[in-house]
């Protein structure tokens, strides 16, 4: 059955999810993880260039072009993210019109030409279609955030002990803000007393996440 993406309303938050074709690993590197975190950076403001000319500037002239950039509006708000080996989750909000389909073309053409060239291969990296559900209350932005972050535990590549210093989801950007680059958590912590209830809000569904293979209106695979 062909995937329909809802029409995607500016002001709504959805969860967005794509993979590799093939189910090829493409973030399995910590390289890959701070090329595409970098690209996700970037294009999630409207640029007036491409990334790879931006990195060829003097630093002077970098500052003095995304300093203007980041004064305007960007076209997304992330509040969570996951980078998994064959697949990536944001749950964000759109914030201009068609900000959501020109955030998500930019960073997979951005990134599918960076593994291209490391790894001496050609072609697409990503499905065509990178699918996405709206969220409508206040109990599915809680969960779908509660299901990208523990996606890593879910398939057992780490235990949930881990999570807090693992790199590859932004669960460990609500628990060490210093090390967020540019997800906005205070939606999400806004509905907890503290980190401790954050936390416990994870751990608690982690048993249940593992043992089923969908959990029913949020995993969009």
């Amino acid at each position: 059955m062909t995937y329909r993406r809802p029409l995607i309303v500016t002001g709504e938050i959805y969860h967005v999810y794509n993979k590799s074709i093939a189910s090829e690993s493409i973030f399995k590197e910590t390289s890959d993880l701070n090329k595409i975190l970098n690209i996700v950076d970037f294009y999630r403001y409207d640029q007036k260039i491409r990334l790879s000319i931006y990195n060829k500037m003097n630093f002077l002239i970098q500052n003095a072009y995304i300093k203007k950039v980041k004064d305007s509006a960007p076209l997304i708000d992330i509040y969570a993210h996951s980078f998994m080996p064959n697949h990536y989750h944001f749950l964000l909000k759109q914030l201009a019109d068609f900000g959501v389909k020109r955030f998500i073309s930019n960073i997979q053409n951005s990134f599918a030409k960076c593994f291209n060239l490391i790894n001496n291969r050609e072609g697409s990296l990503f499905l065509n279609s990178f699918k996405c559900k709206r969220i409508t209350n206040e109990e599915e932005l809680l969960h779908a955030c509660r299901y990208i972050h523990l996606n890593h535990v879910t398939s057992y590549l780490i235990d949930f002990e881990d999570l807090a210093n693992y790199p590859y989801s932004s669960y460990s950007w609500y628990i060490n803000k210093d090390l967020n680059k540019f997800v906005n958590t205070d939606l999400i912590t806004s509905y907890f007393k503290s980190i401790d209830s954050f936390k416990k809000f994870h751990q608690n569904q982690v048993d249940y996440q593992r043992k089923l293979k969908k959990i029913k209106d949020l995993l969009i695979d």
